[in-house]
């Protein structure tokens, strides 16, 4: 399932939201015009590495991608998804959500992969969050989906609190199937980054509460 928008309006232009898909993808620009050798060597300096932890690489690595399907996948869910948690947020607090998110799945993620040597990096963690934040606030909004049935693809409106929660629970299984992989020190896809990012967002949009003039709107409609 791909999801394509979402029905919940939001009521400011998302000034963050789009400036975070725009730093991604100049950063992702970067990365690619480096030749073999150097861009190893950045994603090594840069990436979340749990065995040679540097603090920095907690909030650096969010902001690499590793392919353009990596980077396209995660843009198009930050754009369906983000302009609507910082509309209630505000642009400072949404801000400092989506990098608090990226942390805290960073951690989770070297919880469960002390040994790792290899880097980790992608904004999926903090897009976790954002995605944790839009069930809690927005659960009846409806997710216009691209589905393939049998042979066929078509469109369906889906709940955001159904496709959320199947999001959820299909990276949670993941990461139990990776559980004692991690000191192969293959890459592969970090399932329990996006696990704690999820929670993290969660309950940081409780933490850091809503824009008073949205949370009145938000009861009446919900």
């Amino acid at each position: 399932m791909i999801p394509l928008r979402d029905t919940q309006p939001s009521h400011h232009f998302p000034v963050v939201t789009v400036g975070l898909i725009a730093v991604n993808v100049l950063a992702f620009f970067y990365q690619i015009s480096l030749d073999e050798f150097s861009l190893n060597h950045f994603v090594a300096e840069y990436g979340l590495v749990p065995r040679r932890l540097q603090l920095t690489d907690f909030v650096t690595n969010i902001f690499l991608h590793g392919g353009w399907w990596h980077l396209i996948g995660n843009m198009w869910f930050l754009w369906i998804y983000g302009d609507n948690i910082e509309d209630i947020l505000g642009r400072g607090k949404f801000l400092l959500f989506y990098v608090l998110c990226g942390v805290a799945a960073g951690l989770v993620h070297v919880l469960f992969n002390l040994d790792s040597r290899v880097p980790t990096i992608g904004a999926s963690g903090a897009i976790a969050g954002i995605m944790g934040a839009y069930l809690v606030k927005f659960p009846h909004s409806r997710i216009l989906t691209l589905v393939p049935v049998i042979i066929f693809i078509t469109t369906m409106e889906i709940p955001a609190w159904l496709i959320l929660l199947y999001w959820f629970v299909l990276q949670f299984f993941s990461g139990v199937g990776t559980i004692g992989q991690s000191h192969l020190n293959q890459g592969g896809v970090a399932w329990f980054a996006h696990v704690g990012g999820f929670l993290a967002g969660i309950a940081l949009i409780y933490l850091l509460r809503p824009q008073a003039k949205y949370r009145g709107r938000q009861d009446l409609r919900w």
